[in-house]
């Protein structure tokens, strides 16, 4: 039976067809850079103590709030005050503080008046609305598990939904839950309420993005799959990305920011009638004809004739190909497809919790947040360029390989800098951040390779989600920096060595066809060493040749 790749080899690679299927599915991503809204909706504003002013000569006002050391340098303690009644009487007696008073013998409070936040980066985030601070510090850090756990259960549903009911529905249905719940968000009354809409937001984020991502990798072939696989849909996700802080920086309040980012993915929703299904989802469906269909009008935007049957090796399979389902069972009932799957699930998780760990940790890096998070952002455009040279010119298990190596090298020297150069850690946080960029990106492609068709949303999904457990840990690891201060780096860099020596083991499909079927999956190269020649795998060798 002749591969989808051959049979469609008369529509070419590049015509007006795949020019607009490509950008329309690039435009199906953008949004979804958005993802990070968090380093700025839920950002913690520079805050203290609210102090009332009645009763209170300015010097007493000004010293109320205890100096602390942070870091070498003095703040403003940000939950706790000198006991007001106190600082009441010692005003009304004309004390003066520090010269006829010692502060650190003043009895100290708690912030029982609430607090005053800083504006001088941000009107308002959710930490200033429901004053995420002090006892109820570890809410901060868990609104954005939150939002990260509704990504990680929408990706596990969204991989068995689009294998059993197509990748158009789902990626239309996810962007209309990503964004309209994050249009509802505007309106919540409480944490409480922000945080389960913050859930069912999640719930669309990537899945749109994986769906569009599988979408795009199968009814594109060739160098224009590659192109769109490593190239488009990841610079339609940094696009977005950049388009954050720029937009963050005009619009200082988080309600006025939400509104902003849920605008592009419900315009989108029109498009519907613009972008076909798969037609290689559709024949393993055994639906043929709409198979068929899909192709014949893309012969005809590309201005090429169609054979007068184009599927006519997979007619003999449309009554039984549709009858079995795959789920995440078949992942791990053979010895190696289960070694296959453990190992990339590791690498996932590995490379998620660095991204997001380092994305998130952007407003820390830099006086202004606004800066460092589009130079993160930035810094993933030649993460991109570079994974596409990657795809196109060396083997996936050696590339992913050195991005593992190369982010955690940077990551462990971080701590070897002196403080005074912190722009060389700033520099090698971002060396790291490249190489995991590079690295996600390259995953996405070489798991969809490894993967038959018949599974392969399923697939990818599954890794999408276990992958989805680092970014939820990714914000508590960063507060570890309380104990140490470069714990988190070297959590980072730890995962990122053990996943490089994991993949030493996964099979290589540079140059392979995708395979079809579970059967010519298990072809492949056994995992037994990382480097075994196609003369010790017959196997493997007749599976490149077919």
């Amino acid at each position: 039976m002749k591969d989808f790749e051959e049979t469609t080899a008369f529509l070419g690679h590049w015509g007006r067809f795949q020019q607009i299927i490509f950008f329309l599915l690039f435009a199906s991503i953008v949004p979804n850079g958005f993802i990070l809204s968090p380093v700025f909706v839920a950002d913690i504003p520079k805050h203290h103590c609210f102090v009332p002013e009645d009763n209170l000569t300015p010097d007493w006002h000004n010293a109320s709030i205890p100096i602390k050391v942070v870091d070498g340098g003095q703040e403003l303690s940000r939950c706790s005050r000198y006991r007001l009644d106190v600082v009441r009487n010692l005003s009304a007696q004309g004390l003066v503080p520090g010269r006829d008073v010692n502060l650190t013998d003043v009895e100290q409070e708690g912030c029982v008046d609430g607090w005053s936040y800083s504006r001088d980066v941000y009107q308002s985030t959710i930490v200033s609305e429901f004053d995420l601070v002090c006892s109820d510090h570890w809410k901060q850090p868990f609104t954005s598990t939150v939002f990260f756990l509704g990504v990680l259960v929408g990706s596990f549903i969204s991989g068995h939904v689009s294998d059993r009911f197509g990748r158009k529905p789902v990626l239309f249905v996810t962007m209309a839950i990503q964004s309209l719940f994050t249009l509802f968000q505007i309106f919540s009354p409480s944490w409480v309420v922000f945080c389960i809409l913050f859930f069912i937001s999640g719930l669309g984020q990537a899945s749109n993005y994986l769906s569009g991502f599988v979408l795009g990798t199968e009814i594109l072939t060739g160098n224009a799959r590659i192109m769109f696989s490593s190239m488009g849909v990841c610079l339609g996700y940094a696009t977005g990305y950049m388009l954050l802080p720029l937009v963050a920086y005009f619009l200082r309040d988080w309600k006025s920011l939400l509104l902003a980012l849920s605008v592009p993915g419900l315009a989108y929703i029109l498009l519907w009638w613009m972008i076909p299904e798969s037609p290689l989802w559709l024949l393993s469906q055994g639906r043929v004809e709409e198979a068929e269909a899909v192709v014949r009008k893309a012969a005809k935007i590309n201005k090429v004739q169609p054979p007068p049957v184009i599927f006519r090796d997979f007619t003999a399979h449309k009554n039984t190909s549709h009858q079995k389902h795959y789920n995440v069972v078949h992942m791990l009932r053979k010895r190696n497809i289960r070694s296959t799957t453990i190992i990339l699930c590791l690498v996932w998780l590995t490379l998620s919790t660095g991204y997001y760990g380092l994305s998130l940790n952007t407003s820390q890096l830099h006086a202004d947040p606004y800066i460092s998070c589009f130079i993160s952002a930035v810094v993933e455009i030649p993460a991109y360029i570079t994974s596409w040279l990657a795809l196109k010119y060396l083997p996936r298990r050696l590339s992913a390989i050195c991005v593992l190596l190369v982010s955690s090298s940077s990551l462990f020297f971080i701590q070897l800098i002196p403080q005074r150069l912190y722009w060389v850690s700033f520099a090698l946080e971002m060396l790291g951040k490249f190489a995991i960029t590079t690295g996600t990106s390259l995953m996405y492609v070489y798991t969809a390779e490894l993967y038959p068709t018949v599974i392969r949303n399923t697939a990818t999904g599954t890794c999408n989600t276990v992958s989805r457990i680092g970014s939820c840990t990714a914000p508590f690891l960063l507060k570890l920096r309380i104990y140490f201060k470069y714990l988190p780096y070297v959590i980072f860099g730890t995962m990122g060595v053990l996943s490089a020596f994991a993949a030493l083991f996964l099979p290589e499909t540079f140059r392979r066809p995708l395979p079809q079927t579970i059967q010519e999956m298990q072809k492949r190269e056994r995992i037994k060493h990382p480097f075994i020649s196609k003369k010790q795998h017959p196997a493997s060798a007749a599976v490149i040749e077919s």
